[in-house]
């Protein structure tokens, strides 16, 4: 059941109408049971002195494109009423009158451009308003039956509305409503959502709790989970096996879903998707429509419900189901899009934001894995609502035009370009090895600032999770993902890559860094030591690359190796024998690939740097002290040695690597691959030749 979260002490202490607002809205969108992300919207009145001293009415309303659990007060908008009320007095205003006219109504400028309904919130003579979409409420405005449940819950202290698009019509008809009714507390807005007020912000938030607390008490009355969604057709498979599912398919489906721009995934089987995918009445259910306006541009009107029986033993199966059928649903929205399209209108990429699959659970797509949770999360609700209604009656939603005439709405779609504008590696997956060194941590860093989603793999645990903690705590959640991995192991290159597959979809950049280095003559190299190295810095380079390889097929979509070999790659290092040879065989094997992965448009380049002392675990051991002996100077001369061999005169740092690797990465260099770049401030006898 949804509580009150209200703190009347920390209230006491907001003295500003707006700070009051704030608060409320944040507690409003902490509980997305009560309002989805990025929808809903809240306002407050009050009087202020305008800049000529005359005191006037002004309304803050929450501006466009903000989520009510984050927004602070620069969220909101200001606009003068007396400007706004006598729009009432009009039949009729298109949405770009309303936008062009609220517009001249603001109080400062830079204010965000004002809420869809704000004229909602004008119109209404309470000082202070919330719109939300409560899963109860909601359930209740999708059931056929739902004005007639509603009589039973609330009598007659409801107003129903028809379901009207936002905007003028809307927001007028609520009001002639509410004032028609003089025992109103609330406004029912079918296939929509509730409008409460009060006079004070708790008593406002108040009044949105109780109503909807008194939906939920008589909704939970009549669930029957033994015969929800029908009961249940197909039993989820084990844990265990549901995530390597995941791990097996989503390559497959992030190929398929991404047409021309790529597309992040995430895995859900939670128990309430579990319970619904494997319900008799799922497969029709699902197609309906969706549950609220507001899902429709993340999630479409309907997900891909896939046709399958689950079986531990058809995973191939699967897998060209998911393909014929991500295809199948792409045909079918294209024809939607054509069906409806107005002049003007751009189609949006055609393939499924939701996709349903019985026994496994949800994968959710999007341009990031935020964007890909938000698609999930308002699945999660849809569910809620689906329940609810079906508890009450029968589900109904939007009409085909009705989905339309809201997904395609300019309205709408502006909310999205408010969202930052992508970067050169947005979408993109990064898996680095050796993550928690000074190379692979810089690397990580430098490619999630443009964009990109890193996965740090490391025999560091605590290591990696401290750099992928720095990312997620400045990038933003779960940009970064932390895995335990010896790159000798073969089952630990295979695990690190299904945890990828699982929480990213797939992946499109491999960095293979992990490395160490010993010293020592010729004639004293222990065979010890050469497998050592041979084992990490060849075989460990083989597995990554291979399995890498391997994801990057499964998806086809192409994607970018970048190895990090040495100027031992191509220089005969003293005492450094099973290094320099491990090394150069980096760089040949990143040659061999590259020839390979061509068709496939895989590339495969080399940086081969040199003397990176900087946050590097290797020269922290014994290799300093090995490589100072091997020059006859002391370890702390080490520095100054290097960089007055280069011809630049310089010493070469982590971040000059990672800027290099950023390069083979991108779009920079597209048609470069079989390539090494040296960084090594300029060694002559390491000239590639």
């Amino acid at each position: 059941m949804v509580q009150s979260l209200w703190d009347g002490e920390h209230a006491s202490e907001l003295h500003e109408c707006l700070d009051q607002l704030v608060y409320r809205s944040n507690l409003i969108g902490a509980d997305r049971r009560v309002c989805n992300w990025g929808g809903g919207n809240t306002s407050s009145k009050t009087v202020i002195k305008d800049f000529r001293g005359r005191e006037r009415e002004v309304m803050f309303v929450k501006g466009s494109g903000s989520d009510l659990a984050s927004m602070k007060a620069v969220n909101f908008t200001g606009l003068w009423l007396d400007d706004i009320r006598p729009l009432i007095l009009r039949e009729e205003m298109s949405d770009e009158e309303m936008v062009a006219y609220l517009a001249h109504c603001m109080m400062d400028a830079k204010h965000p451009r004002p809420s869809i309904e704000t004229l909602l919130h004008a119109f209404l003579p309470f000082k202070h308003v919330d719109h939300t979409h409560p899963d109860a409420i909601i359930s209740l405005c999708c059931a056929d039956n739902g004005q007639e449940v509603a009589r039973e819950i609330f009598g007659s202290r409801f107003v129903w509305v028809p379901y009207v698009r936002p905007g003028f019509t809307l927001s007028k008809l609520i009001a002639e409503g509410v004032k028609a009714n003089p025992d109103a507390e609330l406004v029912l807005m079918e296939k929509h959502g509730l409008v409460t007020w009060g006079d004070t912000s708790e008593a406002c938030y108040a009044q949105t709790i109780r109503i909807i607390t008194e939906a939920e008490k008589y909704i939970e009355a009549r669930v029957n989970e033994e015969k929800l969604f029908g009961g249940i057709k197909h039993p989820s498979l084990p844990a265990e096996v549901r995530r390597q599912f995941a791990a097996d398919i989503m390559p497959v489906v992030r190929g398929a879903v991404s047409d021309g721009r790529k597309m992040i995934l995430a895995f859900d089987d939670e128990a309430d998707v579990l319970q619904f995918v494997g319900s008799r009445d799922s497969a029709e259910l699902s197609q309906v429509g969706a549950a609220c306006p507001d899902h429709l541009v993340h999630t479409k009107a309907v997900p891909l419900y896939i046709d399958w029986i689950p079986d531990p033993a058809d995973i191939e199966g699967l897998k060209v189901k998911l393909k014929e059928q991500i295809a199948g649903y792409k045909e079918r929205y294209e024809a939607y899009f054509h069906r409806n399209q107005q002049e003007g209108d751009v189609m949006v990429e055609a393939a499924p934001r939701v996709i349903l699959i019985p026994g496994v659970g949800m994968i959710n797509t999007g341009k990031s894995w935020a964007m890909a949770k938000v698609s999930g999360a308002l699945y999660h609700r849809a569910i809620a609502v689906m329940r609810g209604a079906s508890a009450l009656g029968r589900f109904v939603s939007l009409s085909e035009k009705e989905s339309y005439d809201v997904e395609y709405w300019p309205l709408e779609l502006y909310k999205l370009t408010l969202a930052p504008a992508e970067a050169e590696f947005s979408r993109k997956v990064a898996f680095i090895t050796g993550g928690a060194g000074g190379i692979g941590s810089e690397t990580a860093r430098r490619l999630a600032s443009e964009g990109a989603h890193v996965v740090l793999a490391d025999l560091n645990l605590e290591g990696a999770q401290k750099v992928a903690g720095e990312i997620n705590e400045t990038y933003g959640e779960n940009r970064a993902l932390a895995v335990k991995m010896d790159v000798t192991s073969e089952e630990d290159v295979q695990a690190a890559y299904a945890a990828t597959a699982v929480t990213y979809g797939g992946v499109d950049i491999i960095v293979n860094n992990a490395g160490l280095a010993t010293s020592s003559p010729f004639d004293e190299t222990s065979l010890k030591e050469w497998n050592l190295n041979i084992n990490v810095l060849g075989t460990g380079y083989f597995l990554v690359a291979r399995e890498g390889f391997k994801q990057m097929k499964e998806q086809g979509l192409g994607g970018s190796m970048v190895f990090v070999g040495s100027k031992n790659s191509v220089y005969a290092g003293k005492n450094a024998t099973a290094y320099s040879a491990a090394k150069a065989l980096e760089a040949h094997l990143a040659r061999c690939i590259a020839a390979e992965g061509g068709e496939f448009g895989i590339r495969v380049n080399s940086i081969l740097p040199d003397a990176i002392l900087q946050g590097s675990t290797i020269w922290n051991g014994s290799w300093r002290q090995e490589r100072a002996a091997a020059y006859g100077i002391e370890p702390d001369q080490l520095e100054e040695y290097y960089r007055k061999r280069t011809t630049l005169l310089v010493n070469i740092f982590p971040r000059d690597i990672a800027e290099g690797i950023a390069f083979f990465a991108s779009s920079k260099s597209e048609k470069t691959t079989g390539c090494m770049l040296t960084i090594d401030g300029g060694v002559p006898a390491a000239f590639p030749r």
